[in-house]
């Protein structure tokens, strides 16, 4: 085959580039601008869950406008009292806390609750629930409400969120971190199959869809409708009757998971929400944060339940020693015997006594506290 001269490939050049880049200069078209963030409603909207999770479940209630979306949230306790912020998990929002926070509120602490994006009264932002959409909620919220630092509280996922803002927002926290059932460093084994699955794409985009919705919030309305002899297989529970329910430690689970059926049904945003946490929110993956120079010299309260089946106990004792050295001995790490994952509901009192304990700097007792 005959080769081309250098003379032969100059013109050949000549002949065919300058066509091409007039054709890229004519064709090409600038990028479309990016579309506004959709925002989808929050459950108020959405009557039926005030049967269960009123908007004014707790005093001092407002709504913080903010870049991705409005956030609920309540401020318990004297206005001078030292500030605590209590952040919630994955799939529950603030009643999480609903023994717990009017406790520390009634011992002086002013008590910051808010529901995370995608759950109860926030907005839910079509976006990726990562771990950076959640710390920029709470540091745009504390600028809002001008906390210049504050506790910081997270059970469940709330505590790989607490992990996360110390790491990247050191000067917005007080020295004390508490973490309940903390994830954050989940092994992907230790996630269940089926929780695998319903965070996959394609199965999320089957639960966000309008038909699954519709069919889910007409399983959620037979649970409120009466039975033909009148009785009622959900009764409707007001705010009153919840906590004067849940002033022991023998607390009804029922409108909890009732609460969790509402959301997926009647928040668009809700599934997605849950299983973009899953794939790609702090319930993993922040073993850095843990060992970060935000975690130097503070100290860290780890409180676990020896039966927890969601975030298994062997996490805390490692939690403990991602700690910095400077951290670790001044940190302590209390197991609750028998305990679950729900501490916060099912063993209220303790968690309170610890906490509170904690935030004063009076050494724990563990056995008192335990068999209280």
């Amino acid at each position: 085959m005959p080769t081309m001269s250098p003379i032969q490939c100059l013109t050949f050049s000549l002949l065919v580039i300058p066509p091409l880049l007039a054709a890229t200069y004519f064709l090409a078209a600038f990028p479309h601008p990016p579309s506004p963030l959709i925002i989808l409603p929050s459950l108020s909207s959405t009557p039926i869950a005030w049967s269960i999770y009123p908007d004014n479940y707790y005093s001092g209630g407002a709504f913080a406008t903010l870049p991705f979306g409005k956030v609920r949230y309540w401020l318990l306790g004297p206005e001078g009292g030292q500030k605590v912020v209590l952040i919630h998990g994955l799939s529950i929002p603030a009643i999480i806390w609903r023994d717990v926070a009017p406790s520390l509120a009634a011992r002086g602490y002013r008590v910051l609750l808010y529901d995370l994006y995608g759950r109860g009264y926030s907005d839910a932002p079509q976006i990726t629930y990562d771990t950076n959409l959640y710390t920029t909620q709470l540091a745009l919220l504390l600028q809002y409400l001008k906390w210049e630092k504050a506790i910081i509280v997270g059970v469940s996922m709330g505590g790989g969120i607490a992990a996360a803002f110390t790491a990247q927002y050191p000067y917005l926290v007080d020295e004390r971190v508490a973490l309940i059932a903390s994830a954050g460093i989940m092994e992907s084994g230790d996630i269940s199959r089926t929780a695998k699955f319903m965070s996959s794409p394609v199965v999320q985009t089957l639960a966000s869809s309008r038909i699954v919705r519709k069919y889910l919030q007409r399983l959620t309305n037979t649970t409120q409708e009466a039975k033909s002899d009148g009785t009622q297989l959900m009764p409707a529970v007001n705010a009153t009757e919840l906590k004067e329910e849940s002033s022991s430690n023998k607390t009804s689970a029922d409108p909890i998971l009732e609460l969790v059926r509402l959301q997926s049904a009647h928040l668009p945003g809700y599934n997605a929400a849950l299983s973009s946490s899953l794939r790609d929110g702090p319930i993993r993956g922040q073993a850095h944060c843990f060992s970060s120079s935000g975690f130097e010299s503070r100290r860290v309260l780890l409180i676990h339940g020896t039966h927890d089946q969601t975030v298994p106990p062997k996490y805390a004792p490692q939690i403990l020693s991602l700690l910095p050295s400077s951290t670790q001995s001044r940190s302590k790490l209390i197991t609750i015997e028998g305990g679950g994952h729900d501490l916060t509901l099912s063993h209220a009192k303790q968690v309170q006594t610890l906490l509170s304990d904690f935030f004063e700097g009076i050494p724990l007792d563990v056995k008192d506290i335990i068999n209280c």
